[in-house]
């Protein structure tokens, strides 16, 4: 953290038209060496909505949050835990050998108070990923982006802007927990489901139209927050991003909220989304694309030129509130941005996910098992299962190395859920039932009454959580894992 404040950064950008600000990003503190690198779970304290906040973070020793470090590398980090309770930290989007997943109990136990773990693992593909707690203390900021770059791309004339997004409370996750369900705050580790949940605040429930056209009741939003961050920041007081009049800008999009998804708005600059959850796709140009949680988005930009600012806005599904930050040249004017915007945002579809292309597929071969998945579950009583069943009853998903394995995944629900599979990537290869090259993935949407097929190669053995990236699906039994048979 700097020592100068946000708000002398933002006065100042304004005075002076943005030029010559320099903000901390993680790029410039980026490792690229072969070294070891060391991430510490830790305490820190931010400002949200004119109120000091208590939060955790994942950051190096000389302070920058989160990681940058190169495909040409091995992935060695030692993990560190300065925080006064135990953790572990999940590597989203990388796939490393069974036990340096990050999942506690599978089979890694809790780092307790003071304890350090070292990893080290090849890495198998680059970009953008993050990292983030898989328990209550997620809800609580301790999540970090984990950028892995291309080497291959480091010749390539764009500046690379990496930005976070949450959703945040006041409330502790054990009181947002109880507040949902009606129960007593739970402990944060008390047996795997005290591991993934994390906490809510209330049901938002709105009427929308569900994914094949019928006017049906929708669960959009079931928890209302105090404030939705960019980079710890809220539209009050957002990160002002100094770009170059006609420069290329790549946006690296995570959206790291526990129960939010986004719409990313880049108004009047056109992108051009080239990768999702870190990998290729081909190019499909707008101004609007989905973000659901867990899910990260790379959005190559031309900037005007001309002297200018432009908001970048995550505006949350199905309501008006909405975050963001900026891209200011030198000599561009930043105006203020209301936290929230005048119309209600549709629910997600399909329509992007439809359109997407993997520019890396995986190799044409037919499946050798084929996985029914519903998944189900209502508001009343707040229990979410798969195949009927919740986490503790859950029966695991066999496979075997060496298969290609496609699972068809069915949303009776009525609310969408991001599902998340550990220690692979997947195929988008059908949406309901109509097949495609769609993209590669780990972590894919499913709106109410849709359904979504994804293939995977078995080639990483061992026993692998799939679970939806809501944490509070996850907490009240959206989870299984895929297990690999003897």
């Amino acid at each position: 953290m700097q020592s100068i404040s946000r708000r002398q950064v933002l006065a100042s950008t304004v005075a002076a038209g943005a030029a010559g600000v320099v903000l901390p990003l993680i790029y410039p503190r980026a490792v690229q060496a072969a070294s070891a690198s060391v991430i510490r779970a830790d305490t820190r304290v931010i400002e949200v909505a004119g109120r000091a906040a208590n939060v955790f973070g994942l950051v190096q020793p000389d302070g920058t949050h989160g990681l940058v470090t190169s495909a040409a590398n091995d992935f060695q980090v030692r993990l560190e835990n300065a925080l006064k309770a135990p953790t572990l930290i999940h590597w989203h989007g990388l796939t490393p050998p069974l036990g340096q997943d990050g999942v506690p109990d599978l089979p890694q136990p809790l780092l307790q108070p003071g304890q350090s773990y070292d990893y080290n693992f090849p890495i198998a593909t680059p970009g953008t990923h993050w990292m983030h707690a898989h328990t209550l203390q997620e809800q609580q900021l301790l999540a970090a982006p984990l950028v892995v770059t291309d080497p291959a791309e480091a010749s390539a004339d764009e500046q690379p802007l990496v930005v976070l997004f949450h959703d945040f409370s006041f409330k502790t996750p054990e009181e947002l927990l109880a507040g949902l369900t009606g129960s007593a705050p739970a402990s944060a580790n008390g047996g795997m489901a005290g591991h993934s949940m994390s906490g809510m605040s209330g049901m938002d429930m709105q009427g929308m139209s569900s994914g094949q056209g019928m006017a049906m009741p929708m669960d959009v939003n079931d928890i209302q927050y105090d404030a939705y961050l960019a980079n710890d920041r809220t539209l009050d007081d957002p990160q002002l991003f100094a770009v170059e009049r006609n420069g290329a800008v790549r946006l690296r999009l995570i959206n790291g909220a526990t129960a939010t998804a986004f719409w990313i708005d880049t108004g009047s600059i056109e992108g051009e989304a080239i990768a999702v959850d870190g990998n290729p796709v081909t190019p499909v140009r707008g101004r609007r694309f989905p973000l659901a949680m867990g899910q990260r988005l790379d959005i190559r930009l031309r900037i005007p030129d001309e002297a200018g600012a432009w908001p970048i806005l995550a505006l949350r599904e199905g309501s008006v509130e909405r975050t963001g930050f900026v891209l200011a040249t030198r000599g561009g004017a930043v105006k203020r941005i209301a936290p929230a915007g005048d119309q209600v945002t549709a629910a997600f579809d399909l329509a992007f996910e439809s359109s997407l292309v993997a520019a890396k597929p995986l190799a044409l071969a037919s499946a050798d098992r084929n996985q029914a998945i519903e998944i189900g579950g209502t508001m009343q009583g707040y229990s979410w299962t798969l195949n009927g069943r919740t986490w503790g009853d859950h029966k695991p998903i066999a496979v075997r190395k060496g298969e290609r394995i496609e699972l068809v995944l069915r949303n009776a629900s009525m609310m969408g859920h991001p599902m998340h599979l550990h220690g692979h990537h997947f195929q988008v290869v059908a949406i309901d039932g109509r097949r495609f090259a769609g993209a590669v993935r780990d972590t894919v949407w499913l709106p109410p009454m849709r359904e979504v097929t994804v293939a995977f190669d078995a080639a990483n053995p061992g026993t692998w959580a799939f679970h939806c990236h809501h944490l509070y699906h996850m907490a009240t039994g959206m989870m299984t894992v895929v297990d690999y048979a003897a």
